[in-house]
């Protein structure tokens, strides 16, 4: 049997994610689902046309979903679903303003997810993220390595870029690494960011790189206040569609995702961004990375300003 995999959400987001999840030519099927009519049916079509000049294979189906869960059969029996369903940000609203009408949307999801496609990896992109990842586990009653959440890759992404940028260096001669939330508790790692392979704060100063994290804190804010309609999408689907491929191809590849933590670092009983090892099952496991002090601290309290918001989703 080939692999499928199901976007829930023909926004930007959905519809960029599926067209990269195309691409990769590494699933038979991709599923496009969203609640307006015949709008997933309209991208297929348009992103099948395209399997010609981009030499891929891979089949796009579009099916259109009801509130009682009509539509739904279309995901039956995928590999991977990726939710990302609810409504994006405006200027001046936090993640956390999105809260409880993106809970009912992303509840409704995943139950619909839990009946059609049981076996299913479920990589949960929608806002507020670890509160997102948290309800949509509660909602499927997956077991919690097969629900994970997006977003230290999308942070890293954004800190990896402003270093490149700052330094004049190539992307790929930086590495960084943001932990925590996908949020205001994010905990940017400078002890195992490194340039051309040296250590990160022997690049810059201390200050520079503080200016740094605080713009990749804000990178999402940046693109919305920008945009004014809508969030971004190009990064965040990059960062979504591989770890999509990395469950459909069971690579071990290690990401930074938000993930169930039990008794790493010290931390037990909440979702939180930490570097992972993804595989078919979701994560293989949650990689302890060295931090130092004021990093480990960083987290911790992450973990708990986190775990106080996902308490919150369990009634809603």
């Amino acid at each position: 049997m080939g692999k499928k995999v199901t976007v829930v959400g023909a926004g930007f987001y959905g519809s960029t994610t599926a067209q990269r999840l195309a691409e990769y030519d590494v699933f038979d099927t991709v599923v496009i689902t969203d609640i307006v009519e015949g709008k997933p049916a309209g991208l297929a079509l348009d992103l099948n046309q395209s399997r010609a000049v981009e030499g891929f294979e891979t089949k796009v189906v579009g099916a259109t979903t009801g509130p009682n869960g009509e539509g739904y059969e279309a995901i039956e029996g995928s590999d991977v679903v990726v939710i990302t369903a609810g409504l994006p940000r405006k200027p001046g609203m936090s993640r956390m303003d999105l809260l409880e009408t993106n809970a009912k949307i992303v509840r409704q999801v995943a139950e619909n997810v839990a009946k059609y496609a049981p076996n299913a990896v479920v990589i949960v992109v929608s806002n507020p993220l670890d509160e997102m990842t948290a309800l949509a586990q509660l909602a499927t009653q997956f077991p919690k390595n097969r629900v994970l959440g997006q977003a230290g890759m999308l942070d890293t992404a954004r800190f990896t870029n402003f270093v490149a940028e700052a330094l004049e260096v190539p992307v790929k001669s930086v590495k960084t690494l943001t932990l925590g939330s996908h949020g205001d508790t994010m905990v940017p790692v400078p002890s195992q960011s490194t340039v051309n392979g040296k250590p990160l704060r022997d690049a810059m100063p201390a200050a520079q790189i503080e200016e740094l994290v605080v713009k990749t804190r804000n990178g999402g804010a940046e693109v919305v206040a920008l945009l004014k309609t809508g969030s971004a999408y190009y990064a965040p689907s990059a960062a979504a569609a591989r770890m999509a491929r990395a469950v459909a191809e069971d690579s071990g590849a290690v990401m930074p995702v938000c993930a169930w933590v039990d008794g790493e670092f010290g931390i037990s009983g909440v979702y939180l961004g930490v570097e992972a090892e993804i595989g078919a099952e979701g994560v293989k496991r949650v990689v302890e990375t060295e931090l130092d002090a004021d990093e480990l601290a960083s987290l911790k309290a992450a973990a708990e300003a986190v775990r106080a918001k996902q308490a919150d989703v369990a009634s809603m």
